[in-house]
């Protein structure tokens, strides 16, 4: 009896055991299969194509990747300004985000000399430059800097001026109060024309128009429309002083962590939904000018040249950390 009481025993606590091992395998097996969760943060509104197009990354990559990365996407400053996303990536508290090369180059000055006024022509002369040595060059070199990965470069369209006051040259901009981005390119063009420059966060840009803080601000055509700035503004003033545009970029700790198939697919994606949002923008952008007229904004166009050498003039690259010597090979890129 005693002898068949041990053996029961014996089986139960061997079932136990069993069990207990099946569910700890379980639990890790769990684990191993859960998603792993990464956030992509941006400035702009969800009716903006970046966003649109990030949301559209994030569902690829979780495909492609069988389910293994879960990205939620923080639009419209949700997770801070431009200067915090772009700090975050080092803090480990945003993975992705987009964003300019002007705030790049508060880490690595050489990427910013994109943003001096009139280096690119038009937008198929920036896409021809994400093609050429010498993006490659300050990308790499970013990297190197930060840790961080740039997968790809989005147009953001080309930067204009709205303005309550009226203007059609350089001089005639002396004194106007304008909101700018405490960024040395983008203040480059509006100090040269004598212009008190104010760096009002992008969020709160609206407000300070409404309520006369500032008089005026630059931004492409889209981001206009986009965030309703024409409602509080007389005159569109086509300055085109930047070909503006928008790094995706992955953060360092993350990019380890990938592996070479995964850096593939990453960037794959990323590029795909540059290329998808460029053409949205691409394509409002030549509608955008007759939808202002209509609404009762007067648009003039100014002399490119009389700006552009008033830029050069008052404007060094050396002034800005650039390098004339990246200008140069940025000019040459057909």
């Amino acid at each position: 009896m005693m002898r068949h009481r041990r053996q029961f025993s014996s089986c139960v606590l061997g079932a136990a055991m069993l069990l207990a091992g099946f569910s700890l395998s379980s639990t890790a097996l769990a684990q191993a299969q859960a998603p792993i969760k990464l956030k992509w943060a941006h400035v702009y509104e969800t009716s903006e194509p970046f966003h649109k197009w990030s949301v559209w990354a994030a569902e690829e990559i979780k495909k492609r990747s069988n389910g293994k990365y879960q990205i939620d996407v923080f639009p419209a400053s949700q997770l801070g300004k431009e200067n915090d996303i772009n700090q975050g990536l080092a803090m480990g508290t945003v993975d992705i985000i987009i964003s300019g090369s002007s705030f790049a180059a508060k880490s690595f000055p050489r990427i910013g000399v994109t943003y001096y006024p009139y280096t690119f022509r038009d937008a198929t002369h920036l896409l021809a430059y994400t093609r050429s040595d010498i993006y490659k060059e300050l990308t790499r070199g970013y990297e190197d800097k930060t840790g961080n990965h740039i997968v790809a470069t989005t147009y953001y369209g080309t930067r204009q001026s709205t303005s309550n006051k009226p203007f059609s040259h350089c001089t005639e901009m002396k004194g106007l109060k304008m909101r700018v981005p405490d960024v040395p390119a983008y203040l480059a063009m509006p100090r040269a024309c004598g212009v008190n420059t104010s760096p009002i966060a992008f969020a709160e840009v609206y407000l300070a128009l409404q309520n006369g803080t500032v008089e005026a601000q630059e931004n492409p055509l889209t981001t206009i429309e986009a965030k309703k700035f024409y409602e509080v503004q007389k005159y569109i003033v086509l300055t085109g002083h930047i070909v503006d545009h928008l790094n995706t970029v992955i953060s360092g700790a993350l990019w380890k962590k990938l592996s070479e198939p995964e850096r593939k697919m990453f960037n794959e994606v990323a590029q795909e939904a540059a290329a998808k949002a460029t053409e949205d923008v691409v394509a409002r952008e030549k509608e955008l000018v007759a939808v202002f007229r209509q609404k009762g904004i007067t648009v003039t166009q100014v002399s490119v040249p009389e700006y552009r050498d008033a830029v050069l003039k008052n404007v060094t690259f050396e002034s800005q950390g650039y390098r004339k010597a990246d200008w140069e090979k940025i000019q040459a890129v057909q």
